[in-house]
């Protein structure tokens, strides 16, 4: 009896506390329905977090007493942030307040046509606009502030997926691709490029035009080995990618010998050895592929007449010649030009 009227007591003494814990359940009580994922723009006004968290909380006017007491207006961090029914307003808030995102999983894929490509990607996948990523891309700084020139930076990023913040900055991004970097050139891979007689970057130079001539994986290594064969003999790489990229055209179909005529240290028609930068961001197959390269007689290479994407490799010049006028003939009957 004395323990039930001791509550008692305490209630009546402390009556004026009834009025506080409903307010502090509710701070803690769970808010969300559903997982939700909210994205807070860099520049959000208020108006537009409390939208957006609109979204997710089933009691807003609940949620707006507790972001009240706690200045969130004045306080709330842009990012990307997941709640979970788990979360209550009290969570959110504090989530909020501190930036506490939830990191999200960044993938670039595919052959990557330079810097302006990639901030493009970048824009629309992150929080920041690609024009601050183009702009940081090309500082001069920056470039040898990692080791690199404008024309071999394009080597430091490697197609992958990644976990960051959706706010992470064009500085924390070039960043976190340098240990990315650092990390892929391993003491393995470093032993495979000085054996072939190619820095990391010339393989990245390679792979990048490998990558162009090739969407087929398994192919990759035989398309690497005739490039090697041609740097080994001293011949001119004769490589079409390299001339779409000098012409700042890579939707051409079919190279004409007035394309083959620009002045550009790009193209390998005009100029021996391999040109001064990767012309696509290379995906880490195409790299793998230099590095293991295939070892043959092949000396040339052409797509296949069937236009299945694959190549017709060849040891002479009249074979690869026969192989040329089967492929042109296919190319002049589906009326490519």
């Amino acid at each position: 009896m004395k323990k039930i009227i001791f509550y008692i007591v305490i209630g009546a003494i402390f009556g004026a506390a009834t009025f506080i814990v409903p307010r502090y359940l509710n701070e803690s009580k769970k808010s969300v329905g559903e997982k939700s994922v909210l994205f807070i723009p860099l520049d959000a006004s208020y108006s537009q977090v409390l939208d957006s968290v609109s979204t997710a909380v089933m009691h807003m006017e609940s949620f707006n007493k507790v972001a009240s007491r706690a200045n969130l207006e004045s306080t709330f961090k842009p990012g990307r942030y997941v709640f979970t029914p788990d979360n209550s307003n009290k969570d959110i808030v504090r989530m909020l307040q501190h930036g506490w995102q939830s990191p999200m999983m960044l993938t670039l894929s595919g052959n990557i046509r330079g810097m302006e490509k990639l901030s493009g990607i970048l824009g629309k996948k992150l929080a920041c606009d690609s024009a601050e990523f183009a702009q940081y891309f090309a500082s001069e700084e920056v470039w040898k502030d990692n080791g690199f020139e404008k024309e071999t930076f394009m080597a430091m990023f490697l197609p992958n997926t990644y976990e960051v913040y959706w706010t992470i900055t064009p500085g924390k991004f070039v960043e976190r691709m340098k240990k990315e970097y650092d990390k892929f050139w391993n003491e393995g891979r470093l032993e495979k490029a000085k054996a072939i007689g190619l820095s990391p970057v010339e393989v990245s130079i390679l792979a990048s035009i490998v990558c162009e001539e090739t969407n087929y994986t398994p192919e990759m290594p035989r398309v690497a080995g005739v490039y090697m064969n041609r740097l080994n003999k001293g011949m001119k790489l004769d490589a079409d990618p390299t001339v779409k990229f000098a012409l700042g055209d890579p939707s051409i179909r079919r190279i004409l010998f007035r394309h083959l005529e620009v002045d550009s240290p790009y193209n390998t028609y005009l100029y021996a050895g391999l040109p001064p930068g990767p012309i696509t961001i290379p995906s880490i197959r195409g790299i793998d592929a230099v590095l293991d390269y295939e070892h043959h007689n092949y000396l040339y290479f052409c797509a296949n007449a069937n236009m299945d994407g694959t190549h017709k490799f060849a040891g002479t010049l009249s074979e690869h010649n026969r192989n040329a006028r089967a492929y042109q003939a296919a190319l002049n009957k589906l009326k490519i030009r």
